[in-house]
């Protein structure tokens, strides 16, 4: 068979992904690949918005410095200025793709956008589609991208590994293509192209309780760092402070705009706490209110607290928060009239592979924008609403980097074929869902939103047993979708450990009970080397 040849494959359906994809494609044969159909991914259900400086009393330089508070001193403050510079030229294209952001009217009867204020900011500067920010953006970027004669999208299908020339007996490590799973035929097929880039998002499954979809399991920056790149700050997990709390609901974040306009946490009793962690109250950074709602869920030995929005009027309440109402009362809770229960989860996986200002790799045409990348934007702690910029401007940056390099002399290699003459097909699947049960289960009581030296110490010993189990059983039987899942997954878990118990101070989203002062000597990222 001939193997399919592209200039770009792209690694992911997101924001980040479809973005870069629109950007390439008029002078680029492309190929998307997504795990599930094409909206399925994190920005789908991203609900707050996206960050950026449209109102006259805002500033970029206000901008800036939120995020490097945020960010507790670990932010790049070239990659900070860069990003924000380019926010309200990220929003103009988004718009120009179709985005339709909520708008209102003023007193002079003008219409101007509708800016909410999150976690962090000191201005309103988050525009949204009402509360489902995410879904408004995905399903405008995939209509851009129906139908484009240069784009091959891949749905079901699950990124193997990737195979780069040092595999291949060479000396120099270039990223050639990759090895692909399609799912429905459950086949491996072989992709080569000139250029390869990681959108793959974050690893909250990782965790046991998480607002990430299933398809966010750490792909990307496990195939990177088997390839041979490096991975930075990793130990800084954040964990979203309000997810519903609900047997029957499946990773539902309460959006951050809710405490934005006015929202309130409260204990069983209806008292409020949040005054008792920080000035900001509900406002503080995403960390501090998470820790705060930890603390107070273990110092009770409580299920969860409340997040109340009914003091609001009911019709306030339903034109803002469309999304929640809805979701909300399908599970029997009136958020016009109750509290909504709340506990913290996995949300956002700060740190990532290594890229520079373009999304290149440490290896030659390997890619990684998005949440799966690490660009230094985000620091010790991501800002609210930073993320979709982040996605948007970097995927703009690495395709202009990609085609100003497209016309360069390639010779593509001849890729082989995937080998599975040596393998069998699994007898029963109960290794898998154990050690995947397990592996978050770990992840969930040790590497939480508090750590101890002993708990990580403890993690990470459990975890290098299941990666050899893991490895042993990838190797002796047929891939399928949970199994390179769960490769993955607990390669990502590693990182995660390894880096926490080299940083030896509280900072950001890493707070640990033996070192619970900063150190502000000791200013510095975690990288980690394969």
């Amino acid at each position: 068979m001939t193997q399919p040849q592209y200039d770009a494959i792209i690694i992911g359906g997101g924001a980040a992904g479809l973005s870069l994809a629109l950007h390439l494609a008029q002078n680029a044969k492309i190929a998307v690949i997504t795990k599930g159909p094409l909206r399925e991914g994190a920005t789908y259900y991203a609900q707050g918005g996206i960050s950026a400086v449209l109102d006259a009393k805002d500033s970029v330089e206000s901008h800036i410095e939120d995020t490097q508070r945020t960010g507790a001193g670990l932010c790049d403050p070239g990659v900070v200025r860069y990003t924000v510079e380019h926010g309200r030229e990220a929003i103009q294209w988004l718009v120009e793709c179709g985005v339709d952001f909520t708008t209102e009217t003023a007193p002079d009867g003008s219409t101007h956008y509708h800016l909410t204020r999150e976690g962090g900011h000191s201005h309103r500067r988050i525009l949204h589609a009402a509360d489902a920010t995410g879904k408004e953006i995905q399903n405008s970027l995939v209509g851009q991208l129906k139908n484009h004669p240069n784009i091959d999208v891949l749905e079901n299908h699950i990124v193997v590994d990737l195979i780069t020339s040092k595999k291949l007996g060479q000396d120099e490590n270039h990223c050639v293509g990759c090895y692909v799973l399609d799912r429905e035929k459950q086949q491996v097929i072989t992709l080569a192209s000139r250029f390869t880039v990681l959108a793959t998002g974050g690893a909250g499954k990782v965790y046991l309780y998480t607002s990430n979809p299933d398809v966010s399991t750490g792909d990307g920056i496990a195939m990177a760092w088997r390839a041979g790149c490096r991975v930075a700050n990793m130990e800084f997990v954040q964990f979203h402070p309000t997810c519903l709390y609900h047997p029957k609901a499946k990773s539902f974040l309460i959006t951050e705009a809710i405490r934005g306009e006015g929202g309130i946490l409260r204990l069983p009793d209806g008292s409020r706490f949040m005054p008792n962690f920080h000035p900001d109250a509900e406002l503080a950074p995403r960390d501090v209110v998470a820790r705060a709602i930890d603390h107070e869920i273990k110092r009770l030995g409580i299920d969860c607290v409340y997040l109340d929005i009914s003091h609001q009027a009911a019709d306030f309440i339903r034109s803002h928060f469309p999304n929640v109402y809805t979701q909300c009362l399908e599970f029997g809770i009136d958020i016009t009239r109750e509290p909504i229960p709340v506990v913290p989860a996995a949300h956002y996986t700060c740190g990532g592979i290594m890229t520079n200002m373009t999304g290149q790799t440490d290896i030659c045409c390997l890619y990684a924008i998005g949440e799966t990348a690490f660009t230094g934007l985000h620091g010790a702690n991501r800002m609210a609403s930073n993320s979709l910029l982040e996605c948007l401007v970097f995927a703009k940056a690495a395709a202009e980097d990609i085609a100003a390099r497209i016309d360069e002399p390639y010779q593509a290699p001849s890729l082989p074929e995937w080998d599975a003459s040596r393998v069998t097909q699994a007898p029963e699947e109960v290794v898998i869902s154990h050690d995947w049960d397990e592996l978050r289960r770990v992840m969930w009581d040790y590497v939480g939103i508090v750590r101890t030296d002993k708990r990580l110490q403890r993690a990470l010993n459990r975890i290098q047993v299941l990666a050899r189990e893991i490895d042993e059983y990838y190797t002796s039987h047929t891939v399928n979708n949970d199994s390179l899942e769960l490769r993955n997954l607990v390669i990502v878990a590693e990182l995660i450990v390894r880096s926490a118990i080299a940083r030896k101070e509280s900072r950001g989203l890493h707070y640990t009970l033996d070192y619970p002062e900063p150190i502000s000597e000791k200013l510095q990222n975690t990288i980690l080397t394969p």
